[in-house]
């Protein structure tokens, strides 16, 4: 499928905006013959025949002409404009879903700014050209034909002298086109990569300034720009080469008309009003020719802009997340039966290796394990944001991959380890996953989470707007806010991703005695560094290079004096001959 049936597919929609832009299009046309043709007349009739009686007729139908073919312009312009603004609203509104539908694998692949660069740069290109280069092209093409018609009953023999032109411009503007589509693509890969530097700039903006590194950043921003300057500067080194010899070619136009048409008038050949309504016309065959070169920039633009957005439409999520029939609510057991999982584009390294539990409703599963041993990955496929490669992991029974991902979502709430709040009120962030929770529930979830002291403290209490990502919290607050969130969605199974490693022990042995009055019907995932954090789960599993080397309650595994109870040791600060207290 061409990128033109392709974009067809959302300009359809406004077929009745189309036809009418149409039908202005071509009674367009056919007044801009009108008025060198009556120019002719004004020459031929009133000056030379004096005929003045029919001057003002003459000049009043120019007039009218005029005024009637700016309001058909303008009409058709608009109707462009409205049915390029709606197809770009309907391909906004797919790329977002899309983005929507992806999982986590497309985004561990894919910058920021790329897709930034998609949601803005691409969809406007296509847009330019549905409502500026369409109907230009359009109007090109009838202009031209419509002065060929008309020049050869004027003079065919002259129309053919300016015809002749026609083919070596056809070569240059094909030649153009070939040579300008991979510079626009480059282009347009530049242009993603300076975005995505830009936004990893800003979003880092405090590791920056924090490391004093502003010169760094500007000398690598420099660096991306003058990339992006090149490869521009390439595009217009194109232009340069091909533009002026159309403009110079649509330009011996006149030259040629003028020395022919004198000749002929000279002759007897030809009246001094048909030339004069001849080279009126001119205009209509060089314009096209002189807008020729621009359009195929934009043609061209439109191209890259389309292969970008349609390879994002195309991308399939891993994990399908059509809608199905609405489930019974999960109870909340969990199995994981020989589970392993490597990432997509590393299928050498197993992060997870042959991983086995049970848990129940009403049981806390206490995750530990030093850094990258996959502890985050290991509730990620719990929340199915992967799918295991190897094993199963069963929810109430059934395989997880059984269930509309959606729906099964919805029953499973997720306190994630890189804590993102969005730029809204308090209030409005921790009913994030249930719209429906009124200010007490909402007030009751943040004192759980130990939140209710401190955002009462703000000046607009619950109504106080964080910043973008929570700026201006620090990490045991947005940390407390985001649990707060977990909590109020109400879940069978609630998954908490080192949610207190940013606050005191203190407010942490709060936090926990409130999660217990809460969690005593939900199925508890807790992820931490802490031994603290997870002594009083059912079963603990300690977690080494994607294995889980030690199982247990915290008892049973301070028994077995392995890994488990180094770390416990050391947290502690007891020497290694000393006992802990478990006696």
């Amino acid at each position: 499928m061409s990128n033109t049936q392709w974009i067809w597919r959302y300009a359809k929609k406004n077929r009745g905006k189309i036809i009418l832009a149409i039908l202005f299009l071509v009674i367009n046309a056919a007044l801009i013959i009108v008025n060198p043709y009556l120019g002719g007349m004004v020459i031929d009739d009133v000056i030379n025949q004096q005929k003045t009686h029919l001057l003002i007729p003459l000049l009043l139908i120019m007039i009218a002409t005029t005024v009637i073919r700016t309001i058909v312009r303008y009409s058709y312009q608009i109707l462009f404009e409205r049915v390029g603004q709606n197809t770009l609203y309907d391909l906004r509104e797919d790329l977002y879903q899309k983005l929507q539908e992806l999982d986590f694998d497309f985004f561990n692949h894919t910058r920021v700014g790329d897709i930034m660069a998609r949601m803005t740069g691409d969809t406007d290109a296509i847009r330019h050209f549905v409502s500026w280069v369409t109907y230009n092209i359009a109007e090109c093409i009838l202009w031209f034909f419509s002065a060929v018609v008309v020049m050869s009953f004027i003079d065919w023999k002259l129309m053919l002298a300016l015809v002749a032109v026609t083919p070596i411009i056809f070569l240059l503007t094909n030649r153009m086109s070939k040579k300008a589509h991979p510079l626009f693509f480059d282009i347009r890969e530049s242009f993603s990569r300076l975005n995505s530097m830009v936004e990893e700039n800003i979003g880092g903006n405090r590791v920056v300034k924090a490391f004093a590194r502003e010169n760094f950043e500007i000398e690598k921003f420099r660096s991306y720009n003058e990339d992006f300057k090149t490869r521009n500067m390439a595009s217009a080194k194109v232009s340069r080469t091909y533009l002026p010899w159309l403009d110079g070619l649509a330009g011996s136009l006149s030259v040629i008309a003028l020395v022919l048409g004198g000749i002929f008038v000279i002759n007897g050949d030809m009246t001094l009003g048909d030339l004069v309504a001849f080279n009126g016309y001119l205009w209509m065959l060089n314009n096209p020719m002189r807008m020729s070169g621009w359009l195929i920039n934009d043609v061209q633009r439109f191209s890259a802009a389309c292969i970008k957005i349609r390879q994002m439409l195309a991308q399939e999520s891993k994990i399908p997340v059509h809608q199905q029939e609405k489930l019974e609510p999960i109870k909340g057991f969990v199995e994981f039966k020989d589970v392993s999982f490597h990432f997509s584009d590393d299928p050498e390294q197993n992060v997870l290796e042959n991983i086995n539990f049970k848990i129940g409703p009403g049981q806390t599963l206490g995750i530990l394990g030093e850094t990258g041993s996959g502890k985050t990955t290991l509730v990620n496929l719990v929340g199915r944001f992967y799918d295991p490669t190897e094993g199963e992991v069963l929810i109430d029974g059934k395989n997880a991959k059984e269930y509309p991902v959606r729906q099964m979502r919805e029953n499973i709430s997720m306190v994630m380890q890189d804590v993102f709040l969005f730029s809204n009120t308090i209030s409005d962030n921790i009913a994030f996953g249930n719209p429906l929770a009124d200010e007490g529930f909402i007030r009751q979830m943040a004192v759980v989470a130990d939140a209710d002291t401190f955002i009462s403290r703000m000046p607009q209490g619950y109504e106080t707007i964080v910043g973008e990502r929570g700026v201006g919290l620090s990490g045991g607050q947005k940390q407390r806010i985001s649990l707060a969130r977990a909590l109020a969605k109400d879940p069978s199974i609630l998954i908490l991703d080192d949610t207190t490693s940013a606050v005191d022990m203190e407010t942490e042995s709060k936090i926990q005695q409130e999660l217990t009055k809460l969690t005593g019907e939900k199925t508890t995932f807790i992820v931490a560094h802490r031994i603290s954090s997870v002594r009083e789960a059912d079963q603990i599993l300690m977690m080494e290079k994607g294995r889980v080397v030690e199982q247990g309650t915290h008892e049973e595994l301070v028994k077995l004096r392995g890994k488990y109870y180094e770390v416990y040791q050391k947290q502690l600060g007891l020497s290694g001959g000393e006992d802990d207290g478990e006696k």
